[in-house]
């Protein structure tokens, strides 16, 4: 028999001030109280979920950089030799 312990992490939350569209705001609303969530809670999920898009974006740009010659890669040799370790 196991026994799970489960320990939430309470982090601390920062007040901000958001401009939204008010049609963007109704919209809101109705997934708010129709998933009985806040609307923080939701736009809280909504900005996480776009970072993994961001990542892709930067990825992408990043690749993009190095093939268009604006950017440099490095091997693993070549950061070791830089740094000192090799």
């Amino acid at each position: 028999m196991y026994l799970q312990i489960y320990t939430k992490v309470y982090e601390m939350k920062k007040a901000i001030n958001l401009r939204i569209d008010e049609s963007l705001l109704e919209e809101l609303d109705v997934y708010a109280k129709e998933l009985d969530r806040t609307r923080t809670y939701l736009i809280e999920k909504a900005v996480s979920n776009y970072f993994d898009t961001l990542d892709e974006m930067i990825s992408d740009k990043r690749i993009d950089d190095i093939k268009a010659g604006k950017s440099e890669m490095l091997t693993l040799e070549d950061v070791a030799i830089q740094l000192g370790l090799k």
